[in-house]
């Protein structure tokens, strides 16, 4: 009876380990705040700014709007992508998350 327990218990401590690593995270809101500027340098490094509204007409200027339905992700190469289309199943699972 005692390997049978210890069996059981080595079991569930692998199970403990190896489930959060299958288990496929849900998607989280990507949360922008008002007056922020954020940024992706010449070196691939991200940063946020606190913005004032003296010359907002200047930053305007050269400001596109990013489409509804853009997905950003980064590459195996470290440079930021965008990529506008759909990026959901029918069921609403991420269409390019991890094989199963």
């Amino acid at each position: 009876m005692a390997f049978s327990i210890k069996t059981f218990a080595i079991a569930a401590a692998l199970g403990a380990l190896v489930a959060p690593a299958c288990a496929q995270k849900a998607a989280t809101p990507w949360e922008l705040k008002p007056d922020t500027g954020y940024a992706y340098d010449k070196e691939g490094k991200t940063f946020s700014y606190k913005m004032g509204t003296s010359n907002a007409g200047e930053l305007l200027k050269g400001a596109k709007k990013v489409p509804k339905g853009t997905l950003f992700f980064i590459g195996q190469n470290g440079q930021l992508y965008m990529r506008s289309g759909q990026y959901l199943e029918g069921d609403g699972r991420f269409k390019f998350g991890p094989d199963q």
